[in-house]
């Protein structure tokens, strides 16, 4: 299958053809000197969804202590409960997609708000650790709701272009709430106050469902549904430069025919396999390169680096780790609707493969006695490792992290994208548990530098199958994308 494009240069993806004359300015209007208020309250509800999932995945490395001392846990329980956010979002991804056909993206946002509320009440309250496991299962299913429902919500949204930066200002958002959550441990770390580490979700978890309750709903869910009157309300809302019947009609063409929502075997069908594909992939890419074995490490690291006490290394994450990612993740907020979603992930791989080939290297020179030399001072290598750590970081977070979410919410057909998204969220959150539970079996099988350099391996595949497969998807409306995939045999 080839797509056929205009501008495409020899080797690379081609772009999405575009509108052009005056189809183009009546469909997608130029970008606004500002953001309405509308397009404003849409932005706030990403910026919360995102940040209470961001929150949640930080704050347990600070609550755990707290944790294994008022019930006595055992090892296995303690894994349980850190891992079973990720199970509970496995789970809450895929049921997003069928309830945000049914209700309306909107209502999945509320039920995430509600899910975060109440999951950060019952652990703040847990009497015991099984009521605690249940609140952490339910902080869960609402962060994979999120994870679907946000970044949807904000690509049916936003205008085509500035549709990176809103996509792009969730992961900005987990950035920053992963952020908040360090500074938080370190604050109430000296009085192991894990109730309130845990329950303070509660707040934002309350704020996003407020919020939403008065956020537009999407006008393509809407019109969907056949109800064209309030899409036409909803998207003056949003965008009153809009040509809106000309919006609409466009959005009606797309689904022509198509009332109903997609069963889910559609999503498998010959017309969706590529979008599929490229969703899939993208996801897949994004964890087996080595995110989460990076931040798993990061202690251990800075340990041999030279810093020695908890109290050093906890600063030195949340600042190196914290504050860089919530930095870097702004380039992909400045650049990825004029840049382009492609180049930064390319950019970003090839950041990522070096600085991992790098932290392989360095635990070659650093050796088992690396911890005892640490004790003495920061080593050179420990140092290097450090600063390759922050490029990977800093790369990931312009680059695999947010642009990945964008891509994914741009490329299905309309009829079948909250399906499609939900299906690759829930591959992302697989890959994410697999490369959890087996990172330190793979270690011992091979050890720390072969697996450093295994994901550096990867990095190299991923530039590769970016290069070749995925296309160039800024400034161009969901409808034009979806006529690039009907084009192309």
């Amino acid at each position: 299958m080839t797509l056929q494009s205009s501008s495409s240069s020899p080797g690379s993806a081609p772009t999405v053809p575009s509108r052009t004359g005056n189809e183009e300015s009546k469909i997608i209007s130029p970008p606004a000197e500002g953001l309405t208020f509308w397009l404003s309250v849409v932005i706030v509800v990403v910026i919360f969804a995102g940040g209470l999932f961001g929150y949640d995945q930080g704050v347990i490395s600070g609550a755990l202590p707290g944790i294994k001392s008022t019930f006595s846990l055992d090892l296995f329980m303690l894994q349980v409960v850190t891992s079973w956010v990720t199970l509970g979002a496995l789970a809450g991804s895929l049921v997003a997609g069928s309830f945000g056909d049914r209700v309306g993206r909107k209502r999945t946002l509320l039920l995430a708000g509600a899910l975060f509320t109440l999951g950060a009440v019952v652990q703040s309250l847990a009497p015991e650790a099984l009521l605690l496991v249940a609140g952490r299962l339910i902080i869960g299913i609402g962060v994979g709701v999120a994870a679907v429902a946000a970044p949807l919500y904000a690509a049916e949204l936003a205008p085509a272009s500035l549709r990176g930066r809103f996509i792009s200002s969730y992961q900005l958002a987990i950035t920053i709430g992963i952020f908040l959550a360090y500074l938080i441990n370190a604050d109430l770390s000296a009085s192991g106050n894990w109730r309130m580490m845990l329950g303070a979700a509660a707040v934002p978890g309350l704020a996003l469902f407020v919020v939403a309750l008065v956020a537009p709903e999407s006008p393509r869910w809407l019109i969907m549904k056949n109800r064209r009157a309030e899409a036409r309300v909803e998207a003056r809302k949003v965008d009153r430069r809009l040509d809106v019947e000309a919006h609409l009609e466009s959005i009606e063409l797309a689904l022509r025919g198509e009332d109903k929502p997609a069963p889910w075997n559609e999503v498998f069908r010959r017309e969706c396999r590529r979008p599929l594909l490229v969703a899939i992939g993208l996801a897949i890419f994004q964890q087996i390169t080595g995110i989460n074995a990076i931040i798993y490490y990061a202690n251990q690291i800075f340990a041999f680096a030279g810093f020695a006490s908890a109290e050093s290394q906890a600063i030195v994450t949340t600042w190196a780790i914290g504050a860089v990612n919530v930095l870097a993740t702004l380039i992909a907020i400045v650049f990825i609707d004029n840049e382009g979603r492609r180049k930064l992930l390319l950019t970003g791989l090839v950041g990522m493969g070096v600085s991992l080939a790098v932290v392989g290297a360095a635990f070659r020179f650093i050796g088992a006695g690396g911890q005892a030399a640490a004790s003495a001072g920061p080593t050179l290598a420990g140092i290097v490792t450090v600063g390759a750590l922050v490029l990977f970081i800093t790369c990931f977070a312009f680059s695999l992290g947010p642009v990945v979410w964008t891509v994914i919410n741009e490329v299905f057909p309309a009829r079948v994208r909250a399906r499609g998204v939900a299906l690759a969220t829930a591959v992302n959150w697989g890959s994410a548990y697999i490369v959890s539970q087996f990172f330190l079996s793979l270690v011992q099988a091979i050890g720390i530098s072969s697996t450093f350099w295994l994901f550096a391996l990867f990095c190299a595949v991923a530039w590769v199958w970016i290069y070749r497969t995925v296309p160039e998807t800024k400034r161009q409306s969901l409808e034009d994308i979806q006529q690039m995939w009907a084009r192309a045999k």
